[in-house]
């Protein structure tokens, strides 16, 4: 079993490096594109036999811990 964790910036948190990717996209001529953030994302690879809630429950702890920092991110797991 797998898990995906995404981590982004809380909305409130500015992004200097997502800023400077869409004024380089912008560069390039993709003017449509109104802004970007950018995030983390980690693969978990998890024991066999794991049951669903137990692989999200320990993937979430792992998340919360380890991944992301509360104060300024945001995470989701998905468990796959």
């Amino acid at each position: 079993m797998k898990a995906k964790v995404y981590v982004t910036l809380k909305p409130s948190v500015l992004d200097p490096q997502g800023k400077a990717i869409h004024h380089s996209v912008e560069l390039l001529g993709f003017e449509q594109i109104k802004s970007i953030r950018q995030g983390k994302y980690f693969e978990v690879q998890l024991a066999e036999g794991m049951s669903e809630s137990d692989a999200q429950d320990i993937t979430t702890r792992i998340a919360k811990n380890v991944l992301a920092n509360p104060v300024i991110e945001d995470f989701r797991v998905e468990i796959v």
